[in-house]
């Protein structure tokens, strides 16, 4: 049974860094493409960034500079480093994982909450 679980969610102040953590079983996680997204309620789901098996990073340009996608293939580790965050950031935030080729994430985790607010 593949899962994702997110972790690492919460309140922090504009300006101020996050990082999100998503633990990653049941599937060969070395070649699955490993995004994070995050939705507003009322808005559609975003992707964020993404991270190939072999560590090839891509951005959305709302988060190009101040995120930093990463992960550690011995952990099934999956990273979200956030900063300079700013009040528009407030959203769930989502861990999601593909077959690396395929553009379907048909694995998602549950989902933390990060709230930008002073």
């Amino acid at each position: 049974q593949v899962q994702l679980v997110e972790s690492g969610g919460g309140l922090v102040q504009p300006g101020g860094s996050l990082t999100l953590s998503c633990a990653v079983s049941g599937l060969t996680f070395s070649i699955h493409t490993l995004g994070w997204h995050r939705q507003v309620p009322g808005k559609q789901r975003e992707l964020l960034a993404a991270i190939t098996g072999v560590g090839t990073p891509n951005y959305a340009d709302s988060v190009k500079g101040r995120f930093t996608i990463s992960r550690d293939n011995a952990k099934n580790m999956a990273y979200l480093q956030m900063n300079s965050l700013k009040p528009e950031d407030t959203a769930v935030y989502y861990c999601a994982a593909r077959r690396t080729g395929i553009n379907v994430y048909p694995y998602w985790g549950q989902g933390t909450q990060v709230t930008v607010s002073s």
